[in-house]
């Protein structure tokens, strides 16, 4: 698993005897279950976790809909994604696949694009280099040696830019 998501998988928002399924999943597993989990309600991922075996989890996205959302790219872009390698030219679901849901979003006017909206992510960069997206009531946070936030600014659906602030304001 990339030191990004490994890190992410510290925060992530599953409770109790969940979390401790997501340890059980094989890299390529954990890989698509955290670019899709975006796209999944909290019963989903439930539901998704409780299955026993890695082909049950794998029909359960198909049948959700979900597994081309990830697997309709090419091997290349899934492991950009995974890495959280978000860069211009990059749709909106590619972003939310690698990075999650925005810690803040706003709508932009007077632009050309018929939708533009500015999605705000925070981040804790830790001592051993690793970078995590941070999320509300972070349990890592204490931990960072630095704190940040990136804006990447979208119009219609497509990243034109990504401007990072070395503080969270």
């Amino acid at each position: 698993m990339p030191s990004l998501l490994v890190a992410m998988l510290a925060l992530g928002s599953l409770t109790g005897c969940w979390e401790k399924r997501i340890k059980h999943l094989s890299d390529a597993e954990f890989d698509h279950y955290y670019a899709l989990r975006p796209f999944m309600s909290e019963d989903m991922r439930k539901a998704f976790l409780k299955l026993k075996t890695e082909e049950e989890r794998d029909q359960y996205l198909k049948d959700q809909g979900l597994w081309e959302h990830f697997y309709k790219y090419d091997a290349e872009t899934r492991t950009a994604i995974v890495q959280g390698a978000v860069e211009p030219g990059w749709t909106k679901d590619k972003v939310l696949m690698a990075w999650g849901a925005p810690f803040d979003k706003r709508k932009l006017t007077g632009r050309k694009a018929q939708r533009s909206e500015l999605l705000i992510y925070r981040f804790e960069k830790h001592e051993d280099g690793s970078i995590l997206v941070w999320e509300q009531n972070s349990k890592t946070e204490y931990k960072a040696v630095e704190l940040f936030r990136r804006d990447v600014t979208l119009d219609d659906d497509v990243v034109i830019e990504i401007v990072e602030h070395k503080t969270w304001q």
